[in-house]
């Protein structure tokens, strides 16, 4: 690794950490990757070791580090949101593992609080529905399962986060504690129209204010990292000093992924492709009352003011390819899905829905279970894999469809990220299913840029967005080139309404 001045981006995910070096062009180059460990102490709990999710990212970051130590000039953090941390503020030791987002051991606190017809108002200030997916209800758990803890938190002595919060604690060596406001609408305490943490949301889930951090814009300096040379010598034998360096960017992993797409103006939309799927549409200074069962949230801002957007999640995307894989073996690899769909001209009346945990966004039915339907004695592999790729169109579709139909915004073109975006049949067949443009980008590593961009608008490495659009056009190796493509409609109105109507008639066959 040359001396070039970088960004460091930290993108802390569910079950591992990448960091990435983003070059002053808006270029990767270079990336560090760590897993850590699942714990699933229950049925329906998960939970993460917070001190071993630090050590990944100082793994993750010194993965980065060759013989000579880059010029790092900025750092910024993106992470798995909801994920809930309680520590101890005078020696900055968890009191509880991390409650991951996917957590559902307090479901049953959520159905006590909807029974107190309380629901209504947290969806007015939050833009959130009353789920256990959120912070809110972890945070009163851990107070009231730890011994002591509330008392504690009463007191002062106990500092809430989550991940994003966690991991500038750290960096900061406990000096900083704040979080951005992408994160904090997460949580089910913060007003999204006062920009401010609500008291009757605190009293609603017994959470005390004392535990919780600043909330900041998402583009903001936040601290600076306080590492010394004899730390990394004596931890990894590196002459490496991160001391200094300005924390200057903070989101979300969804939100992020919306602003390293640069999709920063009403009407433009992101779609990440993991193991499920976010869609994200930027609504600007408006904030939208979804009608249509998804949810209204705060993007990435540059300043105090705030900008909204509507999020629908699908909860299996790449994950249905995996089930291919792993459950049905039917397939080895998840590239040769491409090829194998594109083999055969349809599916041959096959619809797979894979409601494996239920549906999300916009149906939001939890007992709905997965099927192969239309299967006939001619039914073959291929069109079998090829209905599963279909099915992960379908399921943004949905949700495209649903944020039309609340925000009364014309979406004219959809960017995308995200791992399964190399896939050019599951593309095409988006583009087709939605007709509109989707746009893949040369580099689909969009939550860390958004992070790295965050910190290097923060900075004035960058003046305006215009500057990054700029970067973002200009692929800078054959890769980027053939990697970089928009996909466009080859179905005409009528053949589209009716893949749709298909559709539509499958997911109500599996609803409950």
């Amino acid at each position: 690794m040359s001396n070039t001045a970088c960004i460091l981006a930290i993108d802390q995910g569910t079950t591992g950490t990448t960091t990435l070096l983003v070059d002053l062009q808006g270029n990767i180059v270079a990336r560090g990757y760590q897993e850590f460990t699942q714990y699933y102490p229950h049925p329906g709990w998960v939970e993460h070791d917070p001190d071993e999710i630090w050590n990944a990212t100082l793994q993750a970051i010194d993965a980065l580090f060759g013989d000579k130590a880059p010029n790092i000039i900025a750092l910024g953090i993106t992470n798995q949101r909801e994920t809930t941390l309680i520590w101890d503020r005078q020696t900055g030791e968890p009191i509880y593992p991390a409650i991951v987002w996917q957590c559902r051991r307090t479901a049953d606190m959520c159905t006590a609080l909807e029974k107190q017809g309380v629901a209504k108002e947290v969806k007015t200030k939050t833009g959130l529905v009353l789920d256990a997916y959120f912070s809110a209800t972890k945070v009163a758990w851990i107070l009231d399962n730890v011994s002591g803890a509330r008392e504690q938190a009463e007191r002062g002595e106990l500092a809430f986060g989550t991940v994003d919060t966690w991991l500038l604690w750290k960096l900061t060596d406990g000096a900083v504690h704040k979080t951005d406001y992408t994160n904090a609408s997460r949580t089910l305490l913060f007003n999204i129209n006062t920009l401010s943490w609500d008291d009757t949301l605190l009293e609603t889930f017994n959470v005390p204010r004392a535990i919780l951090p600043e909330v900041c814009p998402s583009a903001n300096n936040f601290g600076t990292a306080s590492f010394y040379r004899n730390f990394w010598l004596e931890t990894f034998g590196k002459n490496i000093c991160l001391d200094g360096i300005p924390i200057a960017g903070i989101a979300g992993d969804q939100q992020a992924a919306l602003f390293g797409q640069l999709c920063t103006k009403p009407g433009m939309a992101k779609n990440t492709y993991g193991t499920g799927c976010f869609l994200m549409l930027n609504t600007g200074k408006e904030k939208i009352e979804t009608e249509t069962g998804l949810l209204t949230t705060l993007a990435c801002s540059l300043d105090e003011n705030p900008v909204y957007a509507l999020e629908g999640s699908v909860f299996v995307g790449g994950a249905a390819v995996q089930w291919l894989r792993d459950g049905v073996q039917i397939i080895e690899t998840a590239m040769e899905t491409q090829e194998i769909a594109a083999s055969i001209p349809d599916a041959g009346g096959v619809m797979v829905v894979p409601a494996f945990t239920g549906l999300g966004a916009p149906y939001w039915d939890a007992e709905a279970r997965g099927a192969i339907l239309g299967l006939t004695r001619g039914s073959t592999r291929a069109q079998i894999v090829r209905a599963t790729l279909e099915s992960i169109a379908y399921q943004s579709a949905d949700v495209v469809t649903a944020m039309l139909t609340d925000a009364e915004i014309a979406i004219e073109r959809l960017r995308v990220d995200g791992g399964a975006t190399t896939n050019d049949f599951l593309m095409q067949f988006q583009a087709d299913i939605l007709g509109i443009d989707v746009e893949r980008p040369a580099q689909i590593e969009s939550t860390g840029l958004g992070a790295a961009y965050l910190a290097g608008m923060t900075t004035g490495i960058w003046n305006d967005i215009a500057e990054l659009e700029a970067y973002r056009s200009a692929a800078t190796s054959v890769d980027e080139v053939s990697a970089a493509r928009v996909f466009s409609p080859q179905i005409d109105t009528n053949q589209r309404n009716l893949k749709l109507a298909q559709w539509k008639k499958a997911v109500q066959r599996v609803m409950s």
